[in-house]
């Protein structure tokens, strides 16, 4: 079943409304490379060849550089996103997966699934600052607005594993559901929502508190129990919608921000992994790892507007800040 999309004279309409352009950059697990795609016409700019195994980007914050987790080379590389180049590479130990930027831009947090440890790098000096034991294959990684708090998720453990920034120690873990793949603050910092691929789950937590708030499920009619594997989430600026990608289920849940109720179920490609948003938050980017495309979602109307082919098994996505 393919998933529902505007008509062409809808799309134009769409589309001729005053947006910012922005660029967006898609990580090709399997085919070793970046897609980039231009989020004003929404099609595809160029496909760059990159290292093994990219999954987990990451973009400085004046988009200048893209952090590229190869995870199969064992470190990061990094794109100059003008002439669209590897400059260098980053140490990050075995199999870096996600990664997260301080919001100041440096350091960069990375999982490392392998050898059971959060990689503290200094993107300017190209050191390392830390190794941080965590637990058994750790991916998810989030990191609280003030940059305090990095929240890693291990998903064997299947804990939230609480980091202190400044001691690079561990100051708390929450058990959450079975596998868990991905950590998102909301923006004002008050929640942290970390989802549970086998679990079937989004744990809703109070980072100040270290409290479950909420744990939110998924029921898609026709589609079995187990094929609802939560992995990436995105929260609105405002807080008012969330959106969970629920893997083979083909769907991105929505969800209220205030009563954390699911609102709808967007039909999008096969094996919906990774969302970015836009900065504008006009459209949501999710990568398809099956059907090797990108679904773009309209925000305002929640309605899947196009699908745009990509590499081979796309993984990961982020957008230019500008």
């Amino acid at each position: 079943m393919k998933p529902a999309l505007l008509s062409s004279s809808a799309l134009l309409v769409l589309l001729a409304a005053p947006a910012a352009a922005y660029t967006v950059y898609v990580s090709n697990e399997r085919g070793n490379s970046i897609t980039i795609i231009d989020s004003e016409t929404l099609g595809v700019v160029e496909e760059v060849p990159v290292g093994q195994r990219p999954r987990g980007l990451n973009l400085s914050p004046d988009g200048k550089e893209l952090y590229i987790l190869a995870s199969d080379d064992d470190h990061v590389q990094v794109m100059n996103t003008e002439t669209r180049a590897i400059s260098h590479t980053l140490p990050s130990g075995p199999d870096p997966e996600l990664g997260v930027l301080d919001p100041s831009g440096n350091p960069l947090y990375v999982a490392n699934e392998d050898d059971n440890l959060v990689t503290a790098i200094d993107v300017e000096k190209h050191t390392i600052l830390a190794e941080i034991p965590v637990g058994i294959e750790p991916e998810g990684m989030g990191v609280s607005p003030d940059g305090r708090i990095v929240v890693n998720t291990s998903e064997t453990t299947n804990m939230a594993h609480f980091i202190d920034t400044d001691t690079y120690e561990i100051v708390e873990n929450i058990l959450v559901d079975q596998r868990p793949r991905f950590a998102e603050f909301s923006k004002d910092g008050r929640r942290l929502y970390v989802s549970a691929e086998i679990g079937g789950t989004v744990t809703v937590i109070d980072p100040a508190k270290h409290e479950i708030i909420e744990k939110i499920g998924f029921d898609v009619p026709g589609v079995p129990p187990e094929a609802l594997q939560p992995v990436g989430v995105r929260v609105t600026s405002d807080g008012a919608k969330v959106y969970v990608a629920l893997g083979p289920a083909n769907r991105v849940a929505v969800i209220d921000g205030e009563t954390l109720e699911v609102t709808d179920y967007l039909l999008v490609g096969q094996r919906v992994w990774q969302l970015a948003f836009t900065p504008d938050e006009q459209f949501l980017f999710t990568t398809n790892g099956i059907s090797n495309d990108v679904s773009v979602i309209d925000v305002e109307s929640d309605t899947v507007v196009k699908s745009i082919p990509v590499g081979e098994q796309p993984w990961g996505v982020v957008v230019s800040p500008q």
